[in-house]
């Protein structure tokens, strides 16, 4: 017999956030306030979890704050994005007026932390 170990603590992690989305949007609240629902997660699991909330979102009709520090979940989840430094809002707009058209630095920084394949670290 040939055992398979699994890190329990990161398959419970990825497990928990999953039922912990769910049991929110099966109740089809009004409004959800979700903060940073992905992180903690590989990116392939993050995908699987943002289409999933989409959709259950979109079917549900519950509108969604998304706080996160990953501007391509933000990008992915959001229609209307708020730009926050150091607890205040600094830039406010529809999605693609804040990834396409910058006004504020910060927010120019922001974005340009992205990981883009191809691009070159250092």
């Amino acid at each position: 017999m040939t055992r398979i170990r699994v890190a329990a603590p990161a398959a419970a992690r990825k497990c928990r956030k999953r039922i912990g989305i769910a049991r929110v949007l099966i109740l089809a609240p009004r409004l959800v306030i979700a903060d940073e629902p992905v992180s903690a997660l590989d990116v392939s699991i993050q995908v699987q979890v943002l289409d999933r909330t989409r959709r259950l979102q979109r079917d549900s009709g519950t509108s969604m704050w998304f706080v996160s520090h990953d501007l391509g979940a933000v990008r992915h989840m959001s229609g209307r994005v708020a730009v926050m430094y150091g607890g205040r809002l600094v830039e406010a707009g529809m999605k693609r007026q804040i990834f396409e058209t910058l006004r504020r630095a910060y927010t120019q920084r922001l974005l340009a932390s992205i990981p883009r394949l191809g691009k070159r670290i250092g």
